[in-house]
């Protein structure tokens, strides 16, 4: 009874136009009766129709805004639409050329381009390098300036970048193994070490991980913790296994097929 009022409310609301009174009934279910099927379904519906009523908001309210442009934007990129995607980031700039996030965007959009040229790239790397300009606490701009960087085997820059992002969020896994693996490809093992096993440690189930820390303690000259290495890296690949076989069995409600 308690489930079908708390519903009941919701729809209410969102009859009346009154996402306050919507969301409040929501949440009190969510905290009511958690990982409900019923209730989580209401929440995905009722959270799309409040985005959909705010966005019809802001295109009626504020059609030039910085804003619109960055919605535009957003929904461009999610269609693929490149050009029309960066034209519109490229417009809010123009309305607010200091405004966070948004060269990190550009700069993202670039390289989300199948194949990106090189001249893509530098594009790419000078917005997120004016990024860094506006917001320099960004970790996500440090970290692609460190991975074009280590494609590019610049090992030093790669570094410095993966550095300045892991100082910037600490729990950045991809940063400790970018940073590992530019330590490894500078031939600086011993110093490969320390960020890939506090990766290991923020996500002991990474199989990319236990690699990479398998490969620096080998190539440390530490042969005993490199086998340790390898044999948690085929626990985790059995686990990860086991799991999508059971996952494929509910599926599918019979047996898995074996390999």
């Amino acid at each position: 009874m308690k489930r079908r009022v708390g519903i009941a409310g919701v729809r209410c609301g969102m009859t009346l136009n009154n996402a306050a009174q919507a969301v409040s009934f929501l949440v009190w279910l969510n905290q009511q009766f958690p990982h409900d099927p019923a209730v989580l379904y209401l929440s995905t519906h009722v959270y799309s129709d409040l985005s959909v009523r705010a966005s019809n908001e802001l295109l009626a309210t504020a059609p030039g805004s910085a804003e619109v442009h960055e919605l535009n934007a957003e929904a461009q990129e999610t269609m693929g639409k490149w050009k029309e995607a960066a034209d519109e980031y490229r417009a809010v700039l123009a309305k607010n050329p200091n405004m966070p996030g948004m060269h990190y965007r550009l700069g993202r959009l670039l390289l989300s381009q199948p194949d990106p040229p090189q001249s893509v790239k530098d594009d790419a790397k000078k917005e997120f390098e004016e990024e860094l300009k506006v917001d320099p606490s960004n970790a996500g701009a440090e970290f692609v300036l460190g991975e074009l960087a280590r494609q590019n085997e610049q090992w030093p820059d790669a570094i410095a970048h993966f550095s300045r992002a892991v100082k910037l969020d600490a729990g950045f896994v991809d940063a400790y193994i970018g940073l590992g693996r530019s330590y490894l490809g500078a031939d600086k093992f011993v110093d490969a070490v320390p960020p890939l096993e506090t990766a290991e440690k923020l996500q002991p189930d990474n199989l990319v991980v236990h690699f990479h820390l398998a490969t620096a303690y080998r190539r440390a000259g530490r042969k005993a913790d490199a086998d340790r290495e390898m044999a948690a890296q085929r626990q985790v690949s059995d686990k990860a296994q086991k799991t999508a076989d059971e996952v494929k069995k509910q599926i599918t409600g019979g047996e898995v097929d074996k390999p």
